[in-house]
């Protein structure tokens, strides 16, 4: 990490808030080794005691990358019953397609595709893009976690699945990618630079939530903070056991989040998110600092790849050559020059993180 996070501080041995956070985020969120294997065990008799009698005892989110994929994998093994929530926000790659359905199908798992409309979707993406803020896969994220609420909810199930996690996914700058939670912070953009009304879009405001977790006793379950999870280790797995083909980068399962990740975000932010998986993978010791150094010397994708995307995305969201090149030039933003709930998210987080070690 270096000064492209705004916000990155170091202290006086040189070392940055991101590290620091990352030791304490594990020490909060990572079973230690000694109590995994209790605790899972724990946490799987939880969720089969709440969905006895019911066709399915969670809900698993798919995108055919590697953390959801080896989530779908990881339940099977652990015998739960999972109900599998896609959403096609009209995105997917072929090689996406693919890998969920090989893995659904060789694991036994029950799919539900939520199809989103495409030209209210689009809609919101262009606004997001015009809000000249970094974060523009929020309508994609909020919508995915709306539905995991929704459907959980519909089929009166307590425990929604995460492939989230602390070793591969605990650092990433705030003004990087903020506000897949915020219902307000979406409305804001959509109000100022978007055309019609979100009516079919999935969301959930502030109250929604609550009503999920504090009413519905709704729970999101991180299961790879369980157990021992190591990025190469699960590729190798599910490679193996599943016939999964990678992607060749995080979250390269969707074109957009691709093109948004390896164009937009190091042409127009000055962003290489490599920055911050790898030194996740650095810090949960998957990687070496060597290693890493080595890896950001190549190209975030390959350059005639690139253009196909930039051609294809332009092409898709109805815009034209001028309108794109004029969204690339527009100052910069971030969500501070937005409406938002971010204080009141950010009071909540610091009463969860209070009483973590009375309510686990």
């Amino acid at each position: 990490m270096d000064k492209t996070d705004p916000d990155i501080t170091f202290d006086n041995e040189g070392i940055c808030n991101h590290c620091h956070r990352y030791k304490r985020v594990a020490t909060q969120r990572l079973i230690p080794l000694d109590q995994r294997e209790k605790q899972l065990g724990f946490l799987v008799a939880e969720i089969k005691a709440a969905g006895e009698g019911k066709d399915y005892d969670c809900v698993i989110g798919v995108s055919g990358g590697v953390d959801s994929t080896y989530v779908a994998y990881l339940v099977k093994q652990l015998g739960l019953r999972p109900l599998a929530i896609h959403l096609d926000n009209g995105w997917n790659s072929e090689l996406a397609v693919a890998n969920i359905q090989k893995t659904l199908s060789a694991l036994n798992i029950d799919l539900y595709t939520h199809v989103i409309d495409w030209q209210e979707f689009l809609k919101l993406q262009v606004a997001f893009l015009k809000a000249s803020t970094p974060d523009g896969e929020v309508p994609t994220d909020h919508a995915i976690f709306a539905l995991l609420y929704e459907l959980a909810a519909k089929h009166g199930l307590k425990h929604v699945i995460l492939g989230t996690n602390v070793v591969s996914e605990a650092i990433l700058p705030e003004k990087w990618g903020y506000g897949y939670f915020d219902w307000r912070y979406i409305k804001d953009v959509q109000r100022r630079f978007g055309t019609g009304k979100l009516t079919t879009y999935p969301h959930f405001s502030l109250a929604k939530l609550a009503y999920s977790v504090f009413v519905r006793r709704i729970r999101m379950v991180a299961i790879l903070n369980y157990v021992h999870y190591d990025k190469k280790e699960a590729m190798d797995v599910l490679q193996d056991k599943l016939g999964w083909i990678y992607y060749g980068g995080k979250h390269y399962e969707s074109i957009y989040t691709r093109f948004y990740q390896a164009y937009i975000l190091p042409r127009k932010f000055n962003i290489d998110k490599r920055k911050a998986h790898y030194s996740n993978l650095i810090c949960s010791g998957q990687m070496t600092r060597e290693e890493a150094f080595t890896l950001m010397q190549d190209p975030v994708y390959p350059e005639k790849l690139l253009e196909d995307d930039r051609e294809y995305t332009i092409k898709k969201l109805g815009l034209t050559e001028d309108e794109f090149e004029a969204i690339m030039k527009a100052p910069n933003k971030t969500f501070l020059d937005y409406k938002t709930s971010h204080g009141l998210f950010e009071h909540a987080k610091k009463i969860v993180n209070a009483s973590r070690r009375w309510i686990g």
